[in-house]
């Protein structure tokens, strides 16, 4: 029986691992902290509600067996650019050494396609120095699933996101599939399939095989 941290459980991707993990018969429990409360309600659940900027180093909560971290914002929201790079990298690298420390074997990331410290973009950039900031941790298991253009129905919906999903899913027949779109229900399978598995070593999965 494991135990599982979901780290942006408020969000498309998040909130269905977490509905994922919840009914999965071999989780015994979920921690899932959060900046304000869930809705949800379970008897797995554990729901820690946390300040991102000044996270607890020695809650019990902690001691889980995998995380799967689906942190993200954009840079509408963030509001700048170091402000993205708080959310986008230091967050879930502070997750990733906090669980690390209390005894977690397996990491599990929703990162992006295209991540490359090298990259010219600035986004692809900070995926890509969180990718490498994590290897670096030596996690037993590390998964970065890389995701293109995400496809589900978010609380804050961005209208172009949503304009470029309707052009991908009328082409999705002509494309490559590493150009098709990623429905938010097979990357948080990805993600869940990841965690419980912890297989030994570093595995990417591309938008690819996450292609509709």
């Amino acid at each position: 029986m494991m135990q599982v941290m979901v780290v942006g459980a408020t969000g498309l991707v998040g909130s269905l691992v977490l509905s994922q993990l919840l009914v999965e018969e071999t989780v015994e429990r979920v921690v899932a902290p959060t900046r304000r409360p869930l809705a949800t309600a379970h008897a797995k659940l554990i729901n820690p509600v946390v300040d991102f900027e000044a996270l607890p180093r020695d809650a019990e909560w902690w001691k889980v067996d995998s995380v799967v971290c689906t942190l993200g914002t954009t840079m509408k929201q963030a509001g700048s650019r170091d402000a993205f790079a708080r959310v986008d990298h230091d967050y879930p690298l502070q997750v990733a050494q906090q669980a690390l420390g209390r005894g977690a074997l397996s990491y599990a990331l929703t990162s992006a396609a295209g991540a490359d410290p090298g990259s010219r973009f600035f986004y692809n950039r900070v995926k890509g120095n969180l990718e490498r900031d994590l290897t670096a941790l030596g996690y037993v298991s590390l998964t970065l699933v890389r995701p293109g253009l995400i496809d589900g129905e978010r609380h804050a919906p961005r209208l172009v996101e949503r304009a470029a999903g309707m052009t991908l899913r009328m082409l999705g027949p002509l494309l490559p599939a590493r150009l098709r779109i990623n429905p938010a229900e097979r990357i948080a399978t990805a993600l869940v399939d990841a965690a419980l598995q912890a297989r030994p070593g570093r595995h990417v999965v591309s938008s690819d095989r996450l292609a509709a």
